[in-house]
């Protein structure tokens, strides 16, 4: 194979990927069935290695002659080993992909589509939640992965900090929401906030400055997952669309007053000492914090459900998102798949395995391991059922999927480029250095990379 010029991997072209197939459909080829393969599968989720490891096994069995081999990375480092192991042509066969990422990965021919291969082998797409396999439809048209799992977020929240502020079960999981003055979620919010002394942050005598426990945690990191645990939700619910359409829109909406105004909302949680300051936050972990007493409630994502309930001495429970001025609640709607390495030597192996990993046989065992919701609804509702006999209930996660109140995660090109201007012009806002209607001239920006 050979190295597209510029772009540091080796691309499989559409014919090289044809011809493969014609090879293995004619008994020549590296197949599984004869050529004695390694595949290699990078995922970031250490939590999720034993499910797939499991599935490896079973595949193996299944597959004599094709071995897998996982490898596994934290998330800060395993985008930068992946683009590492492009350029250096020492990719993964597999990986599994981000909707942020992907787009960037279809433009520089990084991936290979899987169309033909989901068409020969006749693979079910209808399995599936609705919406997941088309997200991975490029603007190209071809495929470019096969659903693995999907998440949304909800609160986390410390029980015994709930039940000490007198706030029960019943009103977290009704709170409302508004950018004017917060709703009921702000009066908890306030409420569940102590200070140094003891002082609640509704009652006479709150010291903002000197915070023992905030009633929410604030975490912003270097990366721009479009605010999906940390502000989407709230600018859904206030009737915000991120772009003009989606997947594949060109026009961000950054500008518009439903969002500025929710941003504006959200910063002033830090200005009333109910949420952290950008940089008292920089660095900790909402989970840890929220172990730790530094926080009495956090928004987070689905995947962490495992981690966050197995904290010891931690009281957990679970509640929904707060209902906006929508009149519904909002979750993004965010969903994984596995891809093929354009550059990969075994395509076909690396075929077999990726429909493996989607298949309900795997999908089944990753439900059993409960960390994830699997993308086939048999599979998650498998997670659910393991999740109640841990005594969890992640009603507040599946209601969103079962009652349409999700968006989807935004698919663009330049995600890369949109994250580089974004985080500082957010970090800008949220320390108070910039009023939030610099976002408009920021939104200009971003929407003159599609120009």
């Amino acid at each position: 194979m050979t190295t597209t010029g510029g772009k540091g991997a080796r691309a499989w072209t559409a014919g090289a990927a044809a011809a493969a197939l014609t090879l293995s459909a004619c008994g020549g080829g590296a197949t599984g069935d004869g050529g004695g393969e390694t595949v290699t599968y990078w995922l970031w989720d250490a939590n999720q290695q034993p499910a797939y490891q499991e599935c490896a096994d079973d595949f193996e069995a299944a597959h004599p002659d094709i071995d897998i081999e996982i490898e596994q990375r934290g998330w800060d480092n395993y985008w930068t080993a992946l683009a590492l192991g492009f350029v250096s042509e020492s990719a993964p066969d597999v990986f599994t992909d981000h909707l942020s990422h992907y787009p960037e990965y279809v433009t520089r021919d990084l991936l290979l589509p899987l169309d033909e291969f989901v068409e020969r082998d006749d693979v079910p797409l209808d399995i599936y939640e609705e919406g997941l396999a088309d997200l991975w439809i490029g603007e190209d048209g071809r495929r470019y992965g096969l659903p693995k799992d999907w998440d949304t977020v909800a609160h986390f929240y410390n029980a015994d900090m709930t039940e000490e502020a007198g706030i029960t079960e019943e009103e977290l999981s009704s709170l409302t929401w508004n950018p004017e003055d917060g709703g009921t979620y702000e009066d908890v919010i306030a409420r569940l906030t102590v200070d140094a002394s003891g002082v609640r942050g509704d009652e006479p005598g709150f010291d903002k400055n000197n915070v023992r426990t905030y009633g929410l945690w604030l975490e912003m990191g270097p990366s721009y997952n479009h605010g999906q645990a940390q502000w989407s939700m709230y600018a859904a619910a206030n009737g915000w669309e991120a772009t003009d359409r989606n997947p594949w829109g060109s026009e961000f909406n950054y500008d518009d007053p439903a969002f500025q105004d929710t941003i504006a909302w959200w910063h002033s949680l830090i200005d009333k000492g109910y949420m952290p300051s950008l940089a008292a936050q920089e660095g900790l972990l909402s989970p840890d914090q929220l172990a730790a007493g530094n926080a009495a409630m956090i928004m987070n994502g689905s995947w962490m459900t495992s981690t966050i309930f197995a904290y010891e001495d931690l009281n957990a429970g679970l509640a929904p998102t707060p209902i906006g001025p929508t009149g519904e609640r909002a979750s993004m709607f965010n969903g994984l798949a596995d891809s093929i390495w354009a550059g990969t030597d075994s395509p076909e192996a690396s075929w077999e395995w990726v429909k493996y990993l989607a298949s309900p046989a795997c999908q089944r065992v990753v439900g059993e391991h409960h960390v994830v919701f699997p993308a086939i609804t048999e599979a998650w509702e498998i997670a659910r059922q393991r999740f109640a006999k841990d005594g969890i209930d992640v009603t507040p996660f599946t209601d969103h999927v079962e009652n349409g109140t999700t968006f989807l995660f935004p698919i663009t090109d330049h995600a890369g480029d949109i994250g580089s201007l974004m985080v500082p012009a957010l970090e800008s806002v949220m320390s108070g250095q910039a009023p939030v209607d610099s976002l408009t001239e920021v939104n200009e920006e971003v929407n003159s990379l599609f120009r």
